[in-house]
């Protein structure tokens, strides 16, 4: 299960990626509305997961004592 540790900052490294792509080819035609979304979707997805991890193991650490 070490991979879902690695797969948040995944979606943290794609996130920062899209952004860079909108920022770049902003002043193109047509916006680069698609890149946003992505980008605004894997930062969500990475404090998303990132919250849901700390609950499990904190869930994880008080069953065990």
């Amino acid at each position: 299960m070490r991979y879902l540790n690695i797969t948040k900052y995944v979606y943290l490294i794609a996130g920062l990626f899209f952004a860079f792509d909108a920022a770049t080819h902003w002043n193109e035609q047509p916006k680069p509305w698609v890149s946003v979304g992505i980008a605004l979707a894997s930062v969500f997805l990475f404090f998303f997961r990132n919250h849901f991890a700390k609950k499990f193991k904190n869930r994880q650490n008080s069953s065990e004592s």
